[in-house]
């Protein structure tokens, strides 16, 4: 197993899958796998302009659904990956050094997705989803890659199962509730002018020189929404500001009349967008009033990623995960509160599909932090409890 996980994770390591952009990688996954087990009817699902799923089945494809996704977090080697990683170097190919194997998008998701590969083929029962667009992005984003995803293509033909697992990289445990999240826009208007002439802009100097005043706030606001936190089952919260922009780079003698600042939010309890953002708005309205911002218009628009959803603990989907976890690793799953990280689970609950999640832990490699390092013994561990749940699990 751990042979054929090696050679998956090499193919993967050269076939980039950019959010949206999947359908070459899928079209060649398809082919590998036809090749490599000419037993299973290997599809692409094509979605969206350049979107793509691998998806498979045994027999009529009854049993458990076993899903990860295709697309990485960063385009393999883009140069605009420089605004987030701070490097635009040319990353090295995957690597592997005795049980460490290490390259690009392993975390997100190509070493979970080598495991469910395998493991689908070598259990004879159940289906397979390896989804395009499985990374949270927003609508309308600047990549254009926003739409329909790969599990919403697949859920809207194909019936669903009543069980699925979730091959993603997490906590060394296994998840049963997942958060939902939600980007917030702020934006804080003026009026334009030109640097040669401070005055010339609402505030004097421009928007963006009063950024300092908008973000301590926001850190402000942070802490607050993070103290509220009441620590429903599984899961917690978690804000982070990713993005802040204003002006034209090619052209910094012109005074931008707008900041925006971007945040992911992330709630493992029932929140409400449109209250969060009138909220967040009425605080920064009042700060910004006391400042040389006083003049500007403020507004906090919400953009719904998807709900906090949850499994019931004693569902057979659970129960037969907790079993094979102690089958593998000798003990139980151990308990977790707090976790923020959001995946396609919520998507499938949010239809009826009893979920779980497990997988392995990955970690910024030591060379570069741009790609993941994660152990061959353990992935293999997570295969071994993927391919017993798509044979134990009922139809």
């Amino acid at each position: 197993m751990s042979r054929q996980l090696l050679d998956v994770l090499y193919l993967l390591d050269t076939t980039p899958a950019p959010r949206g952009q999947e359908r070459t990688a899928a079209h060649r996954l398809r082919a590998w796998c036809a090749h490599r087990w000419p037993h299973v009817e290997w599809q692409v699902l094509e979605h969206g302009p350049a979107g793509g799923s691998l998806i498979a089945a045994h027999g009529a494809g009854a049993g458990p659904l076993l899903y990860s996704h295709l697309d990485t977090s960063l385009d393999d080697g883009g140069a605009a990956n420089r605004l987030v990683t701070g490097n635009d170097a040319p990353i090295a190919p995957l690597g592997v050094d005795g049980d460490v194997v290490a390259g690009f998008g392993l975390g997100v998701a190509r070493g979970p997705v080598a495991a469910a590969l395998v493991a689908f083929a070598e259990a004879g029962a159940g289906r397979l989803l390896l989804a395009g667009s499985g990374t949270h992005r927003r609508a309308g984003g600047t990549t254009g890659t926003a739409g329909t995803t790969g599990v919403e293509a697949y859920a809207d033909t194909h019936p669903l199962p009543r069980s699925a697992i979730v091959a993603k990289c997490g906590p060394p445990t296994l998840l049963w509730h997942e958060p939902g999240a939600l980007y917030l826009t702020v934006r804080v208007t003026g009026r334009s002018g030109a640097a040669m002439a401070a005055q010339s802009a609402t505030p004097p100097g421009g928007v963006v020189a009063g950024a300092g005043v908008v973000l301590d706030e926001l850190a402000r606001w942070r802490t607050t929404y993070l103290a509220a936190d009441p620590l429903v089952g599984q899961t917690g919260r978690a804000c982070g500001i990713g993005a802040i922009s204003g002006g034209w780079p090619d052209k910094p003698d012109l005074l931008p009349a707008q900041l925006r600042i971007d945040l992911y939010v992330v709630a493992g309890d029932p929140v409400d967008p449109k209250v969060l953002a009138d909220e967040l708005a009425d605080r920064l309205r009042a700060r910004c009033a006391q400042s040389a911002l006083r003049d500007c218009a403020v507004e906090v628009e919400a953009e719904p990623v998807a709900s906090a959803a949850a499994t019931p603990a004693d569902a057979p989907v659970v129960t037969a995960a907790r079993a094979a976890w102690l089958d593998e690793f000798g003990t139980k799953p151990p308990p977790i509160t707090g976790w923020t990280g959001s995946t396609d689970g919520v998507v499938l609950r949010a239809r009826g599909v009893d979920t779980v999640r497990l997988g392995p832990q990955a970690k910024p490699a030591a060379d570069d932090p741009r790609r993941d390092a994660l152990s061959l013994g353990q992935l293999t561990a997570y295969a071994r409890i993927y391919r017993r749940l798509l044979t134990e699990l009922p139809a």
